[in-house]
């Protein structure tokens, strides 16, 4: 099974944000900070690299890798903050992928006509990233992943976030 390499991407793309030092742009640049934070390390530097390549070219990564990166991230204290800007970045990048003449065309239609389009659209876009599902319940959608990447981070609730914030 893959996934698309937005996913992993966007976890590195986290850790990075929330590691980076908010006071003081040039600590980032300290070698002691370096090591102690994981997301300011060059392995990070060089796999958000690597991901940034394959999301141009779409290519897809193995769903274990991502599963392996997930897991790691859990284990952190702030893994909550992590998922969830992780949750945030790919949303964004997946918004982004409409084009901005769709967007306005669901936004310029009447409801009855522009929800079943959006749901579609939403639909696209949680099976190209998350491998998943948007169903209608009632008057809710609801996301629907067969094997979540975050389902065997060590405390599941803090990687529920990471859909939340889809």
């Amino acid at each position: 099974m893959t996934v698309d390499a937005l996913l992993p991407l966007s976890f590195l793309k986290a850790v990075r944000s929330v590691d980076a030092p908010d006071d003081d742009p040039d600590a980032e640049f300290v070698p002691e900070l370096r090591n102690k934070r994981l997301g300011l390390s060059e392995t990070v530097y060089l796999q958000i690299q690597r991901y940034s390549e394959a999301v141009k070219r779409n290519q897809r990564t193995v769903h274990d890798e991502v599963v392996a990166l997930a897991t790691l991230l859990g284990r952190r204290p702030d893994a909550e903050a992590v998922f969830r800007e992780a949750g945030r970045f790919l949303a964004r990048e997946a918004y982004d992928t409409v084009p901005a003449s769709v967007r306005r065309l669901l936004h310029a239609l009447p409801a009855f006509v522009a929800r079943p389009l959006a749901q579609r659209r939403a639909n696209k876009i949680a099976s190209r990233y998350l491998n998943g599902v948007v169903r209608r319940v009632g008057t809710y959608l609801v996301l629907e992943v067969p094997s979540p990447v975050t389902l065997d981070s060590v405390a599941r609730e803090k990687g529920c976030s990471f859909y939340e914030a889809c």
